[in-house]
């Protein structure tokens, strides 16, 4: 952008002189190297500006990568030439064309660091701010939003379409938990939940909700993908990043990071670490009518974290880089609790379960990265290959008094998963308006799980046995190609694609084979955009995407059971797919921005819950996964950023989504006296969902170091195929102020001010039931950050590929 600006000024500047230089004239060529004065290294890209002496520019340019610069046709008489780059005071002398002197060589200009300005570089906007892209929606994250926690987890309530389940940590996009996330654009092993909770809210620099992912990307999740962007250091010498925070409701939940990076030549080290201690308390009940009995839930989550990573880049040349990195992710997690099942008309029939769950995983994460700059600007050839594994060892012990017909038991799990990525990427910038785009990838996933149980449980004649030892093998081998093509013609421009993959599923339990499943598909994509002014803009797109069932959707041991619930995979599960059509509007106003769109998703082989009564125990259901008809989604979003005042700003979004869900469930006939399992009565239900969500956030700028912040959010009530669920809200308010010259920051915040946020719900499916679940969600949060070290901005240091997929990084993943 800089010497797009420098160009632009000097064309308009050189077109001016020429009525002003007279014809006998001989112009003279001025040049010059220009060095670091303290590592004493030359400065690529820095402007050299040839001005008059009453300071209208006549001409100049940029110097090299080795820090050279030659300015031609440089008219006769005195003038004067200034050097400037950002992080360094400027460098002004004057000369003098003439006929005895008409090449002037200023010898080594050496520019030393202007202390005052770094802090510009790297400072973090106040506000976090929407762009509507071509394929995406990015959301810039400031102060605002860092302050409304520690965690990816806790500001993710915050953005548009977003949601998170707060017990639970499921995310969701647009209403949906098929979605992708990613962070710097790869995937890793680490599950969902427990990766928000991992990065710091500090470290993120955008987010981005790629709703219609074109085809270069992968095709899976379909509401699409959410790729995290973090800060990456752009200085030579050492610099970094220290935060802590802590928050507290009922339990105390710490978090702490450090980022340090060090450039000088042509390497750039850099490493991470990040550590999360917290206790969470969950609590709940529910009531069953028919039966005058209520469940009473209380849990504690006890959670440790470390992430590291350690990467170093190696610029060769100026057409050659090599990158490798590794990340390593190792967590600590207990949880206790009790279930008590009190019969209100029929107390021997009381049940209290206990329960005691341990567990230890690691994922490991190795990254290779070349890419080839080939002649022209943005010409390159890219290889990547990433491989990442992940271990877990559970152990969980259920304990029972009163009127359990299973004794004591414990259950074992053992899970490895390991996941090898190679993609080579192609771009070719054709013209200044086309751009053709084409890649190879090979993704081969492989899990085994094994489980043990020291308990008993009923076999189909209803008769005790030792619960037998499962090993399950999951193996699926996708091999995929792509190709886009863009370009842009006066106000329009278009970019089309199509993904072709070949997927190979093997599943095994016990070494038998339980299911296979080969097929090859189509992934197409394809975007308009017009953009009649440069404050309207209209864009439609469309794509095909694909949910492969996730690995605890397929899985046929028992995730997770309670006295009167259990939740178990299903091996036959097939993919949907999804044809998704999106269109979208955005105005730019003078105080700020407005988007809005609309989508419709058509939905093939939909994949959603079955809940069956347990034949072994009629009391008991069963929760599993199975493919259904066809169904579809559609809504509406609206979301915009506005400055009424200088001191006044605020983001705020509305979505509203309708979807049918379709599902399997099964209830006992409440007729009969005494039921067994041929009085189970089956049936296929379809549920016609219409949710919505508001929400806000303010920020009142005090003076130039304090800020405040008031956060709201309300989601409508809604349905699902189990429950009714009651609306949800609250209000969240923050400060922000500014230390050390603005190398740091201290943040407090109230969340759930009014202490309103619970999931309730009221339900006939299987069984009549009220409930209601609550956490810690009344929580005060502190934080401070601190920047330190004191390197110089250098425009071409680390490759910045923050818009793609397939990104290497300089954050925590």
């Amino acid at each position: 952008m800089k010497q797009l600006l420098c160009v632009v000024a000097l064309l308009v500047a050189h077109v001016s002189y020429l009525y002003a230089i007279p014809s006998n004239d001989r112009p003279g060529t001025i040049s010059g190297t220009v060095m670091d004065k303290n590592l004493n290294e030359p400065l690529p890209y820095v402007t050299v500006a040839i001005k008059t002496l009453s300071g209208d520019i006549i001409t100049g340019g940029v110097t090299d990568d080795n820090g050279v610069f030659k300015i031609e046709k440089v008219p006769e008489g005195k003038s004067q030439v200034s050097i400037q780059f950002i992080g360094y005071t400027p460098y002004v002398t004057e000369v003098e064309i003439s006929s005895g002197s008409r090449n002037i060589d200023l010898g080594t200009i050496y520019l030393e660091e202007n202390v005052d300005s770094l802090d510009e570089v790297t400072v973090v906007a106040e506000r976090s701010t929407i762009e509507q892209k071509l394929d995406r929606k990015v959301v810039n994250v400031g102060k605002d939003l860092t302050t409304a926690g520690p965690t990816a987890s806790d500001i993710m309530n915050n953005l548009p379409s977003v949601s998170v389940d707060q017990q639970t940590g499921a995310l969701s996009l647009r209403g949906n938990q098929n979605v992708r996330v990613m962070v710097d654009g790869k995937l890793t092993n680490v599950p969902v939940a427990q990766l928000l909770r991992q990065i710091p809210s500090t470290s993120i620099k955008q987010i981005e909700l790629i709703t219609n992912p074109s085809a270069k990307y992968n095709p899976e999740g379909m509401s699409g993908i959410i790729n995290i962007i973090l800060h990456k250091n752009v200085n030579i010498g050492f610099n970094g990043n220290a935060n802590v925070g802590l928050t507290y409701e009922e339990q105390p939940k710490f978090n702490s990071s450090i980022d340090m990076n060090y450039r000088n030549g042509k390497l750039n080290f850099y490493g991470n670490w990040g550590h999360n201690t917290s206790k969470n308390e969950n609590y709940g009940h529910i009531f069953r009518p028919d039966e005058n009995s209520e469940q009473f839930f209380e849990f504690l989550d006890d959670r440790t974290s470390n992430l590291f990573k350690v990467g170093v880049d190696f610029y060769l040349n100026d057409t050659n880089t090599i990158s490798f990195f590794t990340n390593q992710n190792i967590f600590e997690g207990s949880t206790i609790g009790d279930t008590d099942i009190l019969y209100y008309d029929m107390p021997s029939r009381n049940q209290f379960q206990f329960f005691d769950s341990a567990s230890e995983n690691q994922s490991s994460q190795y990254n290779f990265n070349y890419k080839l700059d080939l002649n022209d600007e943005g010409h390159n050839l890219e290889l990547e290959a990433d491989y990442n594994e992940f271990t877990n060892d559970e152990i969980a012990k259920f304990r029972f008094q009163g009127a359990s017909p299973i004794g004591n038991y414990n259950d074992f799990v053992a899970t490895d998963r390991n996941r090898l990525t190679v993609n080579l990427d192609y771009v070719n910038p054709l013209s200044e308006t086309a751009k053709l785009e084409a890649g190879l990838e090979a993704r081969l996933f492989e899990s085994n799980i094994d489980y043990a149980s020291t308990g008993q449980t009923f076999n189909s004649a209803g008769a005790l046995i030792d619960t037998p030892d499962t090993d399950f093998e999951y193996n699926r081998d996708i091999y995929s190609a792509y190709v886009t093509y863009g370009k842009s013609y006066d106000k329009w421009s278009f970019q089309a694609g199509a993904r072709f993959e070949t997927v190979e599923v093997k599943a095994d339990t016990n070494t038998v084979r339980a299911f296979t499943n080969d097929y090859i598909q189509v992934y197409p994509s394809a975007y308009v955009t017009y953009t009649p002014t440069e404050k309207n803009q209209f864009q439609v797109s469309y794509s095909r995407r694909v949910d492969r069932p996730g690995l605890g959707q397929v899985n046929p041991i028992r995730e997770w059971s309670t006295p009167l619930i259990s939740s178990f995979g299903n091996t036959q599960l097939e993919p949907q797919f999804t044809n998704s059509v999106e269109a979208n509007y955005t105005r730019n106003l003078e105080k700020g921005s407005i988007t809005g769109g609309v989508f419709y998703r058509m939905i093939e082989d939909e994949i959603n819950r079955a809940v069956f009564v347990d034949r072994t125990d009629l009391n008991k259901v069963i929760l599993t996964y199975d493919n259904f008809s066809n169904t579809s989604a559609y809504g509406v979003e609206v979301s915009g950023n506005y400055r009424p005042f200088k001191w006044w700003n605020f983001n705020a979004s509305f979505d509203l989504y309708t979807q049918t869900q379709k599902g399997i469930t099964e209830r006992l006939d409440t007729t009969t006296e005494n039921p067994t399992a041929t009085d189970i009565i089956s049936e296929t239900v379809q549920v016609d969902n219409t949710a919505w969500n508001f929400r806000m956030i303010n920020n009142f700028k005090v003076t130039e170091a304090l800020t405040l912040s008031a956060f709201g959010f309300y989601r409508g009530a809604n349905q699902n195929l189990q429950f009714d669920v009651d609306p949800m809200y609250f209000v969240n308010i923050g400060a922000r102020y500014s230390l050390w010259e603005g190398r740091g920051t201290f943040s407090v915040n109230y969340n759930d001010i009014f202490d309103t946020m619970r999931f309730a719900f009221d339900g006939t499916r299987p069984y009549a039931q009220i409930g209601e679940f609550n956490w810690e969600s009344n929580t005060v949060f502190v934080g401070l950050s601190y920047r330190f070290g004191g390197g110089k901005y250098r425009a071409k240091s680390r490759r910045n590929r923050d818009d793609r997929e397939k990104d290497d990084a300089g954050g925590i993943f």
